[in-house]
């Protein structure tokens, strides 16, 4: 089963972490960093913009990937799918900026917006009816096949 949505914000997000680590470099050639911040606050804020999408996308990803292959494609994970993209867009703009800032509340509450979504979703996949079929899999229906 081809799971559109889950393969094409993966691939979005796979982008999106190459521009995070092209920022990161931009910033370490110009201050000749090779190693860690060097007490460079732009390098510092970069690196933990990266390090907070690496530390969400992978979450977010996996829960796309099971409610797709559960319940399939359709449009509003489409919208959470995206809307997390650009979240995950304004975050490290609003963290370039050494003050709080709309870009950076706005990356993260959509962020924690989608992860709470797709989790309380995802919780109720397995207890919920489709066609009027529970859809839990239990040990009777395993052996039942047999």
């Amino acid at each position: 089963m081809i799971l559109p949505i889950t393969l094409t914000i993966a691939g979005a997000a796979a982008i999106l972490n190459l521009w995070l680590a092209i920022r990161i470099v931009a910033v370490r050639v110009k201050g000749k960093v090779l190693i860690g911040d060097g007490g460079n606050a732009l390098l510092s804020a970069r690196m933990r913009a990266q390090l907070n999408f690496i530390e969400y996308t992978p979450l977010v990803l996996i829960l796309m990937g099971l409610i797709e292959f559960a319940r399939g494609t359709n449009h509003w994970l489409w919208g959470a799918g995206i809307i997390y993209i650009i979240g995950r867009v304004l975050h490290p703009f609003g963290l370039d900026r050494q003050t709080a800032n709309p870009l950076r509340a706005a990356g993260i509450l959509t962020t924690w917006a989608v992860l709470l979504g797709l989790a309380i979703y995802a919780l109720t996949i397995p207890y919920t009816t489709r066609d009027g079929v529970i859809t839990t899999v239990t040990s009777d229906s395993l052996s039942a096949g047999h």
